[in-house]
């Protein structure tokens, strides 16, 4: 046989065993199954809410499965040991079976999935979600869903974490079925992250810190004093040069460019025999006007013509 036909055929197998387990154990309170080949023959772990009723009376029922299993499915040596779930609402196959026993007692289907859900979620499930399909209402079939929590549809994580059950519920108007996914607590996700608190020491006690403290204002004073004088010397400097410059532009208007203040030859005398003299100092000349000449000229050369 072919690798790819084995696992087929293997899958099959357990499919087919799984719901017979269910139809022969659904008063027992059936949650699912477990196969484990060993050398020594197939282990097989049904896992039930009632395990009392799963082994029977003196072991009766627990040897009809294991014959009945053998003719069928011709499993090598088939040895099936039953478990008792301690917590059945995590346990998705339990929570499936329940609903459909719900509805089937006439029990409204919403009201039916929110107390299953209700019922998970309070026994600390991280997420659940429930899916009934079929006809709920009227002649059209449809689908309803109920989702709580963090649940988990794609991947690797959806056959290592979640965990699935599938129950049917057969009404007047047809079949219901009812899909059961629970992630149960304590389960790992890939996308789980926790922050860590960081707790800071002190750096040092409350005195050493108070003379710090008081360190660093007096430091912070010494350089406001140090800025404060700083800022008066350049002012005390600034009106310094304003006056000086005050000072001295009287006396550099009038210098011609070149010239020092001292080479500006002296205004002469005056000149009382003159009416009406107006003077001014032209490139380094003193000039006048007067009666008599109504134009300027220098002051040297009239006189000598007067003269």
């Amino acid at each position: 046989m072919a690798i790819e036909k084995k696992f087929v055929q293997e899958g099959y197998v357990k499919a087919s065993m799984d719901e017979y387990f269910a139809k022969q154990l659904s008063r027992a309170g059936y949650g699912g199954m477990e196969i484990n080949r060993t050398p020594m023959g197939t282990q097989i772990t049904i896992y039930a809410e009632k395990p009392g009723m799963v082994i029977g009376k003196a072991g009766k029922v627990i040897r009809k499965l294991t014959r009945d299993i053998d003719r069928m499915y011709s499993i090598d040596n088939p040895q099936i040991d039953a478990q008792e779930v301690r917590k059945p609402e995590l346990n998705a196959q339990m929570m499936a079976s329940r609903l459909a026993s719900s509805i089937e007692r006439g029990w409204y289907f919403r009201k039916a999935g929110h107390n299953t859900m209700r019922a998970i979620m309070n026994s600390g499930a991280l997420g659940c979600e429930i899916v009934i399909s079929g006809k709920l209402t009227g002649a059209r079939s449809r689908v309803e869903k109920l989702v709580q929590g963090y649940i988990k549809h794609a991947g690797k994580p959806v056959d290592d974490i979640v965990d699935e059950g599938f129950a049917t519920a057969v009404k007047k108007l047809g079949t219901l079925g009812c899909k059961v996914r629970i992630i149960p607590p304590g389960s790992v996700l890939p996308d789980s992250f926790h922050l860590k608190e960081v707790v800071e020491e002190p750096v040092a006690e409350v005195p050493v810190a108070e003379e710090a403290g008081s360190e660093i204002r007096k430091l912070v004073e010494t350089e406001a004093e140090g800025e404060v004088a700083d800022e008066e010397e350049v002012v005390e400097e600034t009106v310094k040069e304003t006056v000086k410059e005050e000072t001295v532009e009287p006396a550099t208007e009038e210098a011609p460019s070149g010239e020092s203040p001292e080479e500006v030859p002296e205004e002469p005398g005056p000149m009382e025999d003159l009416v009406d003299e107006q003077r001014r100092l032209m490139d380094g000349v003193w000039q006048h006007k007067h009666e008599g000449y109504d134009y300027w000229h220098p002051i040297a050369r009239v006189h000598k013509e007067e003269k």
